[in-house]
């Protein structure tokens, strides 16, 4: 399972979910605190923006951000579930959630998952720049960038609801 929340509510989604490891993609500077379980290897920090486009004094979400995604994933056991968060737990979580799905899951549809990830997530609005990337790194030519694209802008809010994304099991 891959857990899905905004930074607020970190804590309360790692301790109710069992989950041991985590993925933050914040502003660099933001303070954070994770549970003292999560720590080293179980804590991956990626410092992005939530941009689609380079901008002055910010980190635009590129191909070396994913790949680091990817290659953390790689060394997941998958009996824990893990928990990906960004400030809101709108778009630049739900964005790697539905991108980490895909990777660990290769044939797993695009368009399947993003419905699916609407259903659980009425405001997910993925980041785009987040969700191009990792269809270029993963050789799915457009498509998981049309099936974000078809799910359109979630609804507006100030914080995203918890929600959490199945994995298919391994061998």
């Amino acid at each position: 399972m891959i857990h899905v929340c905004s930074l607020a509510r970190v804590a309360a989604t790692v301790e109710a979910t069992g989950a041991k490891r985590v993925v933050s993609l914040v502003n660099a500077g933001t303070p954070m605190t994770m549970p003292a379980h999560v720590a080293g290897e179980a804590h991956l920090f990626l410092p992005i923006n939530d941009i689609v486009a380079a901008a002055d004094g910010m980190t635009l979400p590129g191909e070396a951000h994913v790949a680091a995604l990817f290659a953390w994933l790689e060394a997941w056991d998958r009996a824990d579930p893990i928990v990906v968060h960004c400030f809101a737990g709108v778009s630049r979580s739900t964005a790697a959630a539905y991108s980490a799905v895909l990777a660990l899951d290769p044939g797993r549809d695009e368009e399947e998952l993003a419905l699916e990830l609407r259903r659980k997530s009425p405001t997910a609005t993925p980041n785009a720049r987040i969700v191009a990337v990792a269809d270029a790194l993963l050789g799915r030519g457009g498509r998981m960038v049309r099936a974000i694209g078809s799910i359109g802008r979630g609804e507006d809010c100030f914080e995203g609801v918890p929600f959490a994304l199945e994995l298919a099991r391994r061998g």
